[in-house]
């Protein structure tokens, strides 16, 4: 649960990042208004997407195998139960 935690918060905060240099860069040239507003979380949401992408390949790494050793655990404990109601 640690590796889900850790990999949310560090999408988040590259979100974050993301979402204030490019605020800051779009409030230098552009007027502000609902549609920029709009436009700017767009733009951050993607750019901060294909950022993670290559900047949290290991944490994502990490979180799939957590993923996965959980899934082993869970299918070996019903295989487990599976067969101790074959022996009854």
């Amino acid at each position: 649960m640690k590796a889900f935690w850790t990999y949310t918060f560090a999408r988040l905060a590259l979100f974050g990042v993301t979402f204030g240099v490019v605020w800051l860069v779009a409030s230098i040239w552009v007027e502000w208004g609902n549609l920029t507003s709009l436009l700017i979380l767009l733009i951050s949401l993607v750019l901060s997407s294909v950022i993670s992408i290559f900047a949290l390949a290991g944490l994502r790494e990490q979180l799939a195998q957590n993923v996965q050793d959980r899934a082993a655990r869970m299918s070996q404990r019903i295989e487990e139960s599976r067969n101790a109601e074959d022996i009854d």
